[in-house]
């Protein structure tokens, strides 16, 4: 079993995106089904956000960005961001992040 870990870091204002709501979803054959919801602290993180292990499977984290930047005034192109990927590995830990500005996204695989 896995498990995975996410923040979400403001590159435009070089600090953590405080309150976005971020959701983890599996594919299955009812369709995406929701597993976890949290908002992001004070570090830009959430804690607990799978609160046990993961199977192998195909997920998603889907972060509401355009909430995020239409609360502090600013203008966006994006509604979301999300993240689509694969566990195929059992007792890993995923690790990813966001890199969000009202222009851009990004991804990586961290620690």
């Amino acid at each position: 079993m896995s498990t995975i870990t996410t923040h979400i870091l403001d590159t435009a204002l070089g600090k953590p995106a405080i309150g976005v709501v971020v959701s983890l979803e599996q594919n299955s054959s009812q369709g995406w089904l929701p597993i976890a919801q949290g908002n992001t602290d004070a570090e830009g993180r959430i804690n607990g956000l799978t609160p046990e292990s993961l199977a192998p499977g195909h997920y998603r984290l889907i972060a509401e960005i355009g909430a995020y930047f239409a609360a502090s005034g600013r203008d966006t192109l994006y509604v979301s961001a999300q993240i689509d990927f694969v566990l195929s590995e059992t007792g890993s830990h995923y690790h990813l992040p966001f890199l969000i500005s009202p222009w851009s996204w990004s991804t990586y695989r961290g620690c």
